[in-house]
């Protein structure tokens, strides 16, 4: 058997946030996998970094660490950061209301808001002509996770010696033993980070959770031609409802009761606008979030078109061909935005419920290991 320090059952975002933190802590770590390559939400996301909107307290805090951590292991894995910042257009007075109460909270520190002549100024691409306002947050930034997530893995391998073994299912943990279809591996101790995955281990630890699951629309459009770069990512006013950050402030009611008039089809499919842009200048555009225990894998095209009409609203597009479409897949919990459990002694089980993977995995990583590293 081989031994090693830690063991780490998902090589999603947060099983690589805790070989990464572990690795650097001079731990020998392993990071087993049931699939050979990376292929659930870690890579079907935006990539988006996601600072402003996030919860006030401690999920705000772990995105902010978790940029910093992108920031300085993005270069040393070639993971480019494609763009930085964020643009949040209002389009109704109440929506820019919002906007000046975030402005005033601590959060809101090295943000600014632009009138329409300023987003006609700086921000060229967004469509100034239908805005009150813009919030612009200078915190994000944009990796592309079908690229960061397999160089991620590669750099954990080759420059902090994490051992992967993938195509394999772990189907049993008695520590110092774990029982995998690819014989049995011994770890100190064990991290469980099972994305989806309910099931496998520890059911019954999930299920008293209250747990269910998230599908999302993503689509993708063709470049969208010669000097189109966006700056940083764009959202608008139905994230300023939905984002936390922005959402649980008070000056955020009215206008959570406009949008329950006037976008109730868009809030019944629960879309709000993200667009980010990728190298090859295509755009990365969505979402919309489903709940149940069992989504189904199809999307109408009716939630995908009211997902483009925001952001044709939003944008001067060069190029409104859809060349991709994809569903993401993620836990959701409707009281927890991340989990840390330890179901038995020397055994912790860690899961984002909140679609933040991306944005907080590393700080969460580092808060789920503490007492572990020193």
């Amino acid at each position: 058997m081989a031994a090693f320090d830690l063991a780490i059952v998902g090589a999603g975002i947060v099983g690589l946030a805790h070989a990464l933190a572990a690795a650097r802590a001079g731990k020998r770590v392993i990071v087993i996998d049931r699939d050979a390559q990376a292929n659930g939400a870690s890579i079907r996301n935006f990539g988006f970094v996601t600072v402003t909107g996030q919860q006030a307290g401690t999920v705000w805090n772990r995105a902010m660490r978790s940029r910093d951590i992108w920031a300085e292991v993005a270069p040393k894995a070639g993971i480019p950061v494609v763009h930085r910042g964020t643009a949040v257009l209002a389009h109704r007075v109440e929506a820019a209301a919002v906007i000046e109460a975030f402005l005033a909270t601590d959060m809101g520190e090295q943000c600014s808001m632009l009138t329409p002549a300023e987003i006609a100024a700086r921000l060229p691409l967004l469509r100034h002509e239908d805005a009150k306002a813009c919030l612009w947050s200078p915190h994000e930034l944009r990796i592309e996770p079908r690229l960061a997530i397999p160089r991620l893995a590669a750099f954990l391998e080759e420059a902090l010696d994490v051992v992967f073994l993938r195509g394999t299912l772990v189907k049993s943990i008695d520590l110092p033993v774990l029982e995998t279809t690819a014989g049995r591996i011994e770890a100190g101790q064990v991290v469980v980070c099972p994305g989806a995955d309910f099931l496998t281990l520890f059911p019954e630890l999930w299920a008293g959770r209250g747990l269910d699951l998230c599908k999302l629309h993503m689509l993708r459009l063709g470049p969208q031609g010669p000097g189109w770069v966006l700056p940083g990512s764009v959202m608008s006013d139905l994230s300023l409802g939905r984002y936390l950050g922005f959402a649980e402030l008070a000056a955020a009611e009215p206008l959570k009761a406009l949008l329950a008039r006037e976008e109730a089809p868009s809030l019944r499919h629960g879309i709000h606008l993200i667009v980010v842009q990728s190298a090859d200048g295509s755009l990365v555009v969505g979402d919309s979030h489903h709940y149940g225990a069992t989504p189904d894998p199809f999307a109408p095209e009716d939630v995908d078109g009211l997902i483009l009409g925001h952001a044709k609203r939003a944008l001067k597009l060069g190029n409104e061909t859809v060349v991709e479409r994809w569903i993401g897949i993620y836990p959701h919990s409707a009281t927890d935005t991340a989990l840390i459990e330890e179901p038995v002694p020397g055994v912790r089980a860690v899961m984002v419920t909140s679609g933040t993977g991306m944005s907080t995995a590393f700080a969460l990583a580092e808060d789920a290991l503490a007492g572990w590293l020193a």
